[in-house]
């Protein structure tokens, strides 16, 4: 098989580790966990991703969720185009964000009061914060290999990059910070009954990814999310849905519509800003009316409700609100890719499981079922490293982790699936 020619990429990278710690701006793009130089993108449309060396790749990332309409998906480059004449930023209420507000409200069940940020990493920080305002408690509740972000009190037993890069503990996060933040196994609720007998009225908030998409797509075992809602509403815990990866992508209305639960607070990012930089926090108005300025629970942000950032999500959101069948078109096409791989990979005795959600999906090889971060962990990841770079000069590119979730948009083809399938079979 020949190489892709990447020398483009290649002297990119060099160029950038002078100027970007690791050459890159987040550590899971520096492909350090699957070795050789990461790909530089110049441009993307539809299903396909073009390097600065003119390959082009079928992409299973989508930019890690949000374009699940595909790459520049026209009538949002269209709606930016025309916002973007009114100027960049105002620093000001705009209509614009009140009809988001409507439109996310409309769609999600369980959401009285909505507050915008600008990343994932914020909202969730934020939903914490007001949670403990909330509550007045310290503690909070998460699993371990769930990835809430880059705030201190989200990196103990994070998954995502840290899993990636082998990191166990942040230097610069303080030990009080991680003493407030305790641990449980992904759907082990015993484990967080125990938490809650040894920590009573200490707890302000669990804060779950209620699918995983950060160890590999996980999902929550029958009856855990129940459980962790009964257990919040006796102990008077907030119950936080971070639907970051799986809000507006696994159901209109995310995993609170898919699962029949309804969380105290949730949380937003990737297709919420429709590729670009937003987040959001949403929820009970009992508990959002605390959030300044309405009360004391401080949040703020200069580009909170970036005009061009709501009219990509909210023309990206009107789209999926008026056409809910592409939700099924999209689980279609996921089982037709899984179940694929599945065959060949069973045909070759190659020992996997391979987890599915929607349009969410992830391979693991090993032959025990992946139900939680030490199962995930259990698997053999240096198999998984080659069959990334098998797939990425085949012109397939995968997220460059065992433990990145991979992400269907509504452009992947019949004929893509069927090129990937054929570059699984030549493994």
């Amino acid at each position: 098989m020949m190489k892709l020619n990447r020398e483009k990429s290649k002297q990119l990278f060099a160029r950038a580790q002078q100027h970007i710690p690791g050459g890159v701006n987040s550590p899971v793009r520096a492909f350090t966990s699957v070795g050789g130089i990461p790909v530089f993108i110049k441009k993307a449309k539809g299903a396909y991703l073009f390097d600065e060396d003119g390959n082009r790749y079928i992409d299973y990332i989508n930019s890690w969720g949000p374009m699940i309409l595909g790459h520049a998906y026209q009538p949002v480059v269209d709606a930016i185009r025309s916002k973007v004449e009114d100027s960049t930023s105002f620093g000001a209420p705009t209509e614009l964000e009140i009809q988001m507000a409507e439109l996310i409200k409309k769609m999600v069940p369980n959401v009285d009061l909505v507050r915008m940020v600008n990343s994932g990493t914020e909202a969730c920080m934020s939903a914490v914060r007001l949670a403990r305002g909330y509550t007045g408690r310290n503690k909070i509740i998460k699993f371990e290999g769930c990835y809430h972000g880059h705030a201190d009190a989200f990196l103990v037993k994070a998954g995502s990059g840290m899993a990636t890069l082998g990191i166990q503990s942040v230097p610069g996060v303080q030990s009080y910070v991680a003493q407030d933040t305790l641990t449980a196994a992904f759907n082990n609720i015993e484990e967080v009954k125990k938490l809650i007998a040894a920590h009573p009225k200490e707890i302000a908030a669990i804060i779950i990814e209620p699918v995983a998409g950060n160890m590999g797509c996980i999902a929550p075992a029958k009856g855990f999310l129940k459980a962790l809602r009964d257990l919040c509403t006796e102990h008077g815990i907030v119950l936080i849905f971070d639907e970051v990866m799986t809000g507006f992508r696994l159901a209109k209305g995310g995993t609170q519509e898919l699962f029949g639960i309804e969380a105290d607070l949730v949380t937003y990012g990737k297709i919420i800003g429709g590729g670009m930089p937003v987040g959001a926090f949403g929820g009970k108005k009992e508990i959002m009316q605390h959030i300044s300025p309405l009360g004391n629970v401080y949040q703020a942000g200069t580009l909170s409700g970036n005009p061009i950032a709501m009219i990509a999500g909210y023309t990206l959101l009107k789209e999926l609100d008026s056409n809910p069948s592409i939700y099924k078109a999209l689980k279609e096409k996921c089982k037709t890719l899984s179940e694929g791989i599945g065959h060949i990979l069973e045909k070759k005795k190659i020992p996997h499981v391979i987890n599915r959600l929607g349009s969410m999906m992830s391979v693991h090889f090993g032959n025990h079922p992946v139900v939680d971060f030490e199962s995930a962990k259990a698997c053999d990841n240096l198999l998984f490293n080659k069959f990334f770079h098998h797939l990425l000069e085949n012109g397939v590119y995968l997220p460059p982790s065992a433990f990145e979730t991979w992400f269907i948009s509504s452009t992947i083809s019949e004929e893509d699936i069927q090129h990937t399938l054929a570059a699984v079979e030549k493994f």
